[in-house]
């Protein structure tokens, strides 16, 4: 396999990988998650004692002839993960440079190829203003994988997004069986209430905020003319002209921590998982350090 955002020794690397579920999930059968169910997968779990209406073949003769007791063998059920990855496609993630797409993207793949390697399903969404694009639908083999992929790389970012339109106008959201991914800067105030939306609906939520070095450390100074990156044109309200100082960047930088302090609040409070990471960060760091400092893989 060979494509423009990971080539094939990045994925030979996220072989030695597997995701890590925290919470009980419901799922399908057939991954290698494990759930709070117990069903016939061939690893053994534990005991219980027979109550009505028990499969009789799964009785313990052994320990019914130490105790007099019938008592009932339970196996790990294991299933698969529903993976959603949801992409901020608006022009904000453009902006510049081409870094914080690229990192998106990079994200995007690396995160669902552990999924398919785990034997889940995972679906790619590129959210546009109030929906998000389904590219390729659910993905369940390597094969279609990489031909989402493809896709992924041709995806064009402009325009604005309302993560929560994007996200609460999704039909196949599905409940308490995976992971959803929203990879952002979220520099909107269009978020939280998506966020609520997917905890409400027992899914685990990873939010990976990706932010380029203009962001964390912006080079102006003197008159400015700043043009939004999600205006329309160079008249649009949102753009605005000033002479910027030190002491601008100075409340910038502090406005900034305190954005990224209230994301972590934010997450904390919810139990769900945040990441903050520069466009310029290696993926593999990104992978192998940063999603394993949360617990997602091992």
């Amino acid at each position: 396999m060979s494509n423009k955002i990971i080539g094939d020794n990045f994925i030979q690397r996220l072989e030695q990988l597997t995701f890590q579920m925290q919470n009980p999930m419901r799922g399908f059968f057939g991954g290698n998650h494990r759930t709070n169910l117990n069903g016939q997968n061939v690893e053994f779990a534990d005991f219980k004692e027979y109550t009505l209406g028990d499969d009789i073949r799964h009785i313990d003769w052994n320990l019914y002839s130490r105790f007099e007791k019938h008592y009932i063998k339970l196996f790990v059920d294991e299933r698969q993960m529903k993976v959603q990855i949801f992409i901020d496609g608006s022009a904000s993630m453009v902006k510049i440079d081409n870094n914080k797409r690229e990192f998106a993207l990079k994200a995007a793949i690396a995160i669902g190829y552990l999924a398919i390697h785990s034997l889940d399903k995972v679906s790619f969404h590129v959210m546009r203003e109030n929906h998000s694009e389904n590219i390729a639908n659910t993905i369940t083999n390597k094969e279609a994988f990489f031909k989402a992929v493809t896709e992924l790389e041709e995806t064009t970012f402009k325009g604005p997004t309302n993560i929560n339109n994007a996200i609460l106008n999704e039909i196949n959201i599905g409940s308490n069986d995976g992971l959803t991914v929203i990879i952002s800067d979220f520099m909107t105030d269009d978020w939280k209430k998506a966020v609520d939306y997917l905890r409400y609906k027992k899914r685990d939520v990873l939010l990976v905020q990706v932010l380029s070095q203009e962001d964390v450390n912006p080079f102006y100074s003197g008159r400015m003319r700043l043009l939004d990156s999600e205006a329309l044109d160079v008249l649009d309200e949102k753009n605005m002209q000033l002479r910027i100082t030190k002491g601008h960047i100075k409340a910038y930088e502090m406005a900034l921590n305190d954005f990224k302090e209230d994301i972590r609040k934010f997450a904390a409070s919810r139990g769900i998982h945040y990441i903050s990471v520069l466009s310029e960060e290696d993926i593999l760091n990104f992978v192998f350090k940063r999603l394993g400092m949360v617990g997602l893989v091992k």
